[in-house]
């Protein structure tokens, strides 16, 4: 199980290996990466609607209708 001072350990060894300047940049490219990724995830919902409520009026259903005197 990890605990906090495990973390804290972890935390100061990935900050002496990276640095505090590479660690910040990584983690600003990681925030705007899942940002832009989020936008993207919204952006593609909306377009999906619109696509899907302009396929329904734009379609037209044909068939015919037959009377059967059967049981079901």
């Amino acid at each position: 199980m990890i605990t906090v001072p495990k973390l804290l350990i972890l935390l100061v060894i990935i900050m002496v290996v990276f640095g505090t300047k590479k660690l910040r940049n990584i983690g600003t490219d990681l925030g705007g990466a899942i940002k832009g990724f989020r936008t993207a995830l919204k952006e593609g919902e909306s377009e999906g609607e619109k696509v899907a409520e302009s396929d329904d009026k734009d379609k037209v259903i044909e068939g015919e209708a037959i009377k059967t005197n059967e049981k079901v």
